[in-house]
């Protein structure tokens, strides 16, 4: 290997190291958006579950082994800012996995074009 084909392979493999760590992170953030979704889910149902409610049921929050009472106004607002928050962190965990996606595509590019460069070089020898 001479040292222009020596230098294309190095770029190339630099190229497919950093395209390895963005596919890493991007399932860790797939993880984490699955994770988010379930509880985004859950909290809906509980919200769901509190509107059918009336003003003289009761309503109890699990504190550690300990049931404490708690207002259905008080546990529809909790659960409703649970459910904006989560929605947030969705939104941006989205953003997130979209501009992965981006990088990753540019990444496979520049790893496609120093391929083609080195194979050229190689064939010239």
């Amino acid at each position: 290997m001479d040292k222009n084909s020596a230098a294309l392979y190095k770029k190339m493999q630099a190229e497919v190291e950093s395209y390895q760590n963005l596919q890493k992170s991007c399932v860790k953030v797939v993880k984490q958006r699955a994770l988010l979704e379930s509880q985004l889910n859950e909290n809906k149902c509980v919200l769901d579950e509190l509107n059918l409610l009336g003003p003289d049921n009761k309503v109890f929050k699990l504190l550690g082994p300990v049931l404490v009472k708690q207002e259905l106004e008080d546990s529809r607002q909790n659960v409703g800012k649970r459910i904006e928050y989560i929605s947030k962190e969705l939104k941006s965990s989205t953003d997130t996995l979209e501009n992965m996606e981006k990088d990753m595509l540019k990444h496979r590019e520049a790893v496609s074009k120093y391929q083609q460069q080195w194979q050229v070089a190689a064939a010239m020898k």
